[in-house]
């Protein structure tokens, strides 16, 4: 069975270890048939599809779980969500079908709200931004630190307009960028692109940004994304930039 969740509110503070042993509990209150893998410390059968970073909001989690016998995917999914924290949801579940659920994540789609820094000094950045061939940043990983182009796995990138307050930063401009991001290795993630923002353009915004993923999935002819419960049914697309 395959599920889809978001993290929303504090939760985006949840360590994804953190997530894993609270959904693990939940599987035991909603009384989930699960398989278990063999050996002497037998786990249950759990597969996670890149996830989002700590203090990340996130409206498009993956996991796929093994059970022992059929369930109803409503069932489930109302059952696992209530048995989940609020701001831990469970939004849908569905029957696996063939392939690999990690093969049909191909990009994500990021909110990114930087509170303090002006739409046109975003607009202008991301124009230095788009017309650099490369933009290396460096980052700490498991291996080290490492250098890495920013720019290459970035699909499209976008500074968007509106009249409201996000995250309630009230009485200060509020720029909003998204942009569409291709999973690649290393994945590049959205404060990598904050750091070649700042490489092109000197862009510091004053306080921490919020960032939100609002979708991952297939890439589309169009640049769309399509959700992977549903891509190999009925092509539903769920965000783009």
């Amino acid at each position: 069975m395959r599920l889809r969740y978001a993290k929303r509110g504090p939760l985006r503070f949840t360590s994804h270890r953190d997530f894993a042993r609270a959904f693990e509990r939940a599987l035991r209150r909603a009384g989930v048939p699960m398989a278990y893998s063999q050996g002497f410390t037998p786990h249950p059968k759990i597969s996670y599809a890149s996830a989002a970073p700590t203090g990340v909001a996130s409206e498009a989690e993956y996991l796929e779980i093994g059970l022992r016998e059929t369930v109803d995917p409503g069932a489930l999914r109302a059952a696992l969500d209530a048995a989940l924290s609020p701001g831990l949801d469970v939004l849908h579940a569905v029957a696996a079908t063939g392939g690999s659920l990690v093969d049909r994540i191909e990009a994500a789609h990021w909110r990114i709200e930087l509170p303090g820094v002006d739409p046109h000094v975003l607009g202008a950045a991301v124009t230095a931004f788009t017309a650099a061939d490369e933009i290396l940043v460096e980052r700490m990983t498991k291996q080290g630190r490492r250098t890495f182009d920013a720019r290459a796995a970035v699909i499209s990138i976008n500074v968007i307009m509106s009249d409201e307050t996000p995250s309630e930063a009230v009485a200060v401009p509020c720029a909003i960028l998204e942009l569409v991001v291709r999973q690649v290795t290393p994945a590049v993630r959205p404060d990598d692109v904050l750091s070649g923002l700042r490489v092109v353009a000197d862009l510091e915004p004053p306080v921490s940004p919020r960032v939100t993923r609002l979708a991952q999935g297939t890439l589309t002819a169009q640049g769309a994304i399509a959700d992977p419960l549903d891509a190999g049914r009925d092509g539903a697309v769920i965000g783009g930039c």
